[in-house]
């Protein structure tokens, strides 16, 4: 268990990632306040026809109807129409309304609090059920066995096991450790962060075990790949008196099918047949599976035409099942014909029928369903956009594969393979030489994926058929290997080069600036203004960029007006967005603020972003505010630029400005974008996102996070808990101890050999707690560890790094 459980000792904030609540009662209504006793309902409010009307309630829309009819015949106040009222608006998806309901409420009774909270565990974030938790037991609710596993299921749900771990541990202390209900929760949650022996232990310890504790049990070492344990269980299960139920034979079948056993899969089929269970729909869909994945899809098909009520996922289930057993046309035929029956398709579907046309080389069927991505809102979906592109290569259409590709947004390491690997190395499969072209369009590919190994071989490549000399080439390894981490490699190329082109220049002085060497950016450009090579507007940028990311203001001020003095040039909008982030970052916010006040053309958002975020870099609340006012006017729906405000408000501890932004964001259904961090080893990318416990190392990377951490400590580091609020200093240090550099750096020195370079991505700008932490362990552990943000590199070694802390 965890040594650090929750404390409920009575705090005088309430947490500030949980929607605005009322402020805290006073401590002496706390201190006195005693858990409410069953509550007396009188007949005329519950035989009230508005009392049945939200029985019958079906939908937000209908509530809202019922509302004034609640109000007018003085019913608001009761205590049964305050709480139902709070529990559809929780059922529906509406957080926000729920709160508008529970605030203003004085007495509040203890169902009150327990329906919020089962709101918060099924639509907020798992830190804001935690939060709204404390805040119950705060104001003196005595939790119940439900309140317990509402929040191990969310724990579960998102692998967090030191949440689930505080959260058993509350479970003990209030009485809970011997109730079959809640420990089945505590069960599912062990599952779900993949101890599935610590599960196990929970499970064991139990006096008494239910049905539903079984099927966990054994529904947890099946999703957990230990199929041949999970059958078993379920032969002890029989042995002790439990007869498997419906839910037993779904949840142990998947296992059957990953096992492979087409003989265990039979006899289970039998069971189910003798036992009634055919006719659920749950469980022919898993019939179907498992005979499609035991290489019987002919078996698979007579169970899915007997169905009679079939679902999405047995759709789905039957055209998986013949694209993976090498029959793509039958697999299209099932989707034919789940169109006819205007069944309603999911990301799934479309991207195993797009499956079969690469599979069947259809690139007119593709096109047919490239089209109806839109009308199923599902053109965002990066899962599916990646099937898109990998079908259109795979059918030898790569230029529409590479269009599609350009227009991604939110580009994975799935979308860079899939351009990559079905385009670059199928021609090398069919001895197809590549020329200049192919290796400009390949190169940039593994420059954004930014994994040296690939780009060496590249290179080798590059020289092996002879198009190093090659001017566009040797510019895109210049590009590439500047964006790998290797700067002084991509020097030593283009000195090597005999011609260059303006975009040869461009590459190196943005490389240089990326990794904060500014002066050796401006001294390249120095020498590039003696040759006969003009600068263009990109240069400028790249030399505006190089300032900024060095801290040289006046040089910046001086490039900026040579470009329309000396060359003609006329600034565009990304050359005013380096001026004000030169000038923001190096903590001129006045100076920056005025420059945008008298550009010449109206400031685009851009201009306006760099603002906010030197704005949250110096802690400035009032130029922040005005900036996010300003972009928030332009596009009200961005994100990333509402959490930069609401961390400037959190700086300032203005909790209740913090709270406002968060609601704003929930009822936009605007979303936070999670931090992620990318190690490439053995040629295999590994992901880590903060807090993640997915990762089959997890236990032994934390584990050597802790003892990393005494060290650097040891060395002089201090975290800095300034960024996280409203927990002990304790749980401060282990969230900022869970941040995805963290994971991916620990991940790196336990499977590398002493000595080795450590390169990682990061998607956001590296955090100051991460940023000085990797200091202290490139100190003590004697590595280079190469860093690259969303911004720029971060070269940390012997306790320094590369930007001087100017970042």
């Amino acid at each position: 268990m965890s040594s650090h459980p929750l404390s409920f000792t009575p705090l005088r904030r309430i947490p500030t990632n949980t929607l605005p609540l009322p402020p805290p009662p006073s401590p002496t209504s706390n201190l006195h306040r005693t858990p409410s006793s069953r509550t007396y309902i009188p007949s005329h409010v519950y035989k009230h026809p508005s009392a049945i009307l939200l029985e019958l309630c079906t939908s937000m829309k209908e509530l809202h109807q019922f509302i004034p009819l609640i109000i007018k015949n003085g019913l608001y106040s009761e205590h049964l129409f305050q709480t139902k009222l709070v529990s559809l608006f929780c059922k529906f998806g509406s957080l926000h309304e729920a709160a508008r309901v529970f605030q203003p409420i004085e007495d509040k009774i203890d169902e009150l609090y327990h329906t919020m909270l089962k709101g918060y565990a099924r639509n907020s974030s798992l830190d804001d059920a935690v939060s709204f938790f404390c805040r119950m037991r705060y104001d003196g609710v005595r939790p119940v066995v439900y309140n317990f596993t509402y929040l191990l299921k969310v724990c579960g749900d998102n692998a967090d096991l030191r949440k689930g771990k505080e959260i058993h541990c509350q479970l003990i202390v209030n009485g809970f450790a011997s109730n079959v209900f809640a420990m089945t929760g505590v069960v599912n949650m062990y599952a779900k962060c993949r101890l599935v022996e610590e599960a196990y232990k929970m499970f064991d310890r139990m006096p008494e075990r239910d049905l539903v504790c079984w099927n966990t049990i054994i529904s947890g070492y099946a999703q957990n790949g230990f199929g041949k344990t999970a059958l078993e269980l379920v032969l002890r299960m029989q042995e002790e008196g439990k007869r498997p139920d419906s839910i037993t034979i779904v949840s142990i079948l998947p296992a059957v099918a990953d096992m492979g056993s087409l003989r265990i899969g039979r006899s289970i089929h039998g069971y189910s047949m003798r036992a009634g269970f055919e006719s659920f729909v749950n469980v022919s869909t898993a019939l179907v599976d498992m005979y499609s994945k035991c290489g019987s899809v002919g078996t698979a098909r007579l169970i899915f035409d007997r169905m009679t009520g079939k679902t999405v996922v047995s759709w789905n289930s039957m055209i998986d099942g013949y694209v993976q057993n090498g029959d793509p046309g039958a697999a299209m035929e099932i989707f034919q014909k789940m169109m006819d029956e205007q069944v309603e398709m999911t990301n799934v579907t479309v991207m195993g029928a797009l499956h079969a046309c690469a599979d069947l080389g259809d690139v007119e069927q593709g096109r047919f369903i490239h089209k109806l991505l839109d009308q199923l809102e599902l053109g965002s979906d990066v899962s599916v956009m990646n099937s898109l592109i990998s079908m259109y290569s795979k059918c030898k259409r790569v230029d529409i594969a590479a269009e599609i590709f350009e227009n991604l947004q939110h580009k994975t390491l799935v979308s860079w393979n899939a351009m990559i690997l079905d385009y670059f190395c199928k021609m090398q499969l069919q001895k197809i030489k590549p020329d200049s072209f192919t290796m400009v369009s390949v190169i940039p590919a593994l420059a954004e994926l930014s994994v040296l190994p690939q780009a060496k071989w590249i290179h080798g490549l590059v020289i092996r058929t002879c198009l190093d000399k090659n001017v566009f080439v040797a510019t895109a390894l210049v590009d590439m290997y500047a964006k790998c981490g290797a700067v002084h490699t991509a020097r030593k190329l283009f000195d090597m080069m005999d011609e260059r082109h303006v975009t040869t220049w461009n590459a190196m002085i943005d490389g240089y600036g990326t990794h904060g060497l500014g002066k050796a950016a401006l001294e390249l450009f120095e020498k590039m203004k003696k040759e006969v090579i003009k600068p263009n507007e990109v240069t400028f940028l790249c030399v505006l960029s190089a300032c900024s990311h060095s801290g040289l203001v006046e040089e910046g001020f001086q490039y900026f007006g040579s470009m329309k003095k000396d060359y003609g040039l006329e600034p565009a909008m990304d050359h005013y967005g380096a001026m004000v982030d030169l000038l923001g970052r190096a903590n001129r916010l006045n100076e920056a603020w005025d420059f945008i006040q008298k550009m010449p053309i109206e400031p685009a958002i851009s201009v306006f972003g760099a603002m906010l975020g030197a704005c949250r870099i110096h802690k400035n609340v009032e130029l922040g505010e005005k900036a996010a006012n300003r972009i928030f006017d332009l596009d009200p729906d961005d994100g990333g630029y509402h959490v930069l405000l609401a961390n400037i408000y959190a700086t300032a501890s203005m909790w209740d400005k913090v709270a406002r932004v968060r609601t704003t964001m929930e009822k936009k259904g605007i979303q936070k974008t999670p931090g992620w961090s990318v190690v490439e080893l053995q040629n295999e990318v590994h992901t880590f996102y903060s807090g993640t416990t997915s990762h089959p190392q997890a236990k032994k990377i934390y584990a050597f996070l802790e003892t990393l951490g005494n060290r650097i400590k040891a060395a002089g580091y201090v975290p800095d808990t300034n960024s996280v609020h409203d927990v002990e200093d304790v749980v401060k240090e282990q969230l900022l101890n869970s941040h995805s550099e963290k994971l991916a750096i620990a991940f790196s020195l336990l499977n590398t050999s002493p000595g080795t370079t450590i390169h990682l991505r990061k998607n956001l700008r590296v955090c100051g707690d991460c940023h000085n932490a990797t200091k202290y362990i490139s100190l003590v552990t004697k590595r280079e560890i190469i860093v690259r943000d969303m911004r720029r590199f971060h070269h940390f070694k012997d306790g320094t790094c590369s930007c001087g802390d100017y970042w």
